[in-house]
């Protein structure tokens, strides 16, 4: 498996995004969503990665900047039927060293409260991310649960 930047012109990548986007869309109303799609992911300041196997999309991860020196994880999926390998912390790890790489101080993150999100929230709290206040431009919604975690200098 590799991780490498995305590649926007990739029909296959619009599936996996979109797909991600579907498998959400029954666990909270609208406004409580907060997953980025294609055209999110393409705006400045966003960086979006893919692991690949055999050329197959299996996960996505994005940082996108809040403010300077903190940004926020984004677009973590990996495909249903290669969940429980890794693929999850192995881009988690890409995306922590990279932003580690470039200065950066702080990683948030919002993810659900429901039960359809606590192999995430297991997965974040597992790599030393913990509670926090809404950050950037959130709101307290009793359908998100916001992480944080600060980043040592390499």
């Amino acid at each position: 498996m590799s991780i490498e930047p995305a590649d926007f012109t990739d029909p296959g990548l619009h599936a996996f995004l979109q797909a991600h986007l579907d498998d959400i869309a029954p666990t909270a109303p609208a406004e409580s969503r907060h997953a980025l799609d294609l055209d999110g992911l393409r705006k400045p300041g966003v960086r979006l990665w893919v692991a690949l196997d055999a050329g197959e999309i299996v996960g996505t991860g994005a940082l996108a900047a809040v403010e300077p020196g903190h940004e926020e994880l984004k677009s973590m999926r990996t495909a249903p039927h290669l969940r429980g390998r890794g693929i999850a912390s192995r881009i988690l790890d890409h995306l922590l060293r990279d932003a580690r790489s470039r200065g950066i101080a702080r990683i948030s993150l919002e993810t659900g409260s429901m039960e359809f999100f606590a192999p995430a929230r297991s997965l974040y709290a597992k790599a030393g991310f913990v509670p926090c206040a809404p950050f950037g431009a959130y709101r307290d919604d009793p359908n998100s649960a916001f992480l944080t975690r600060t980043l040592q200098r390499s």
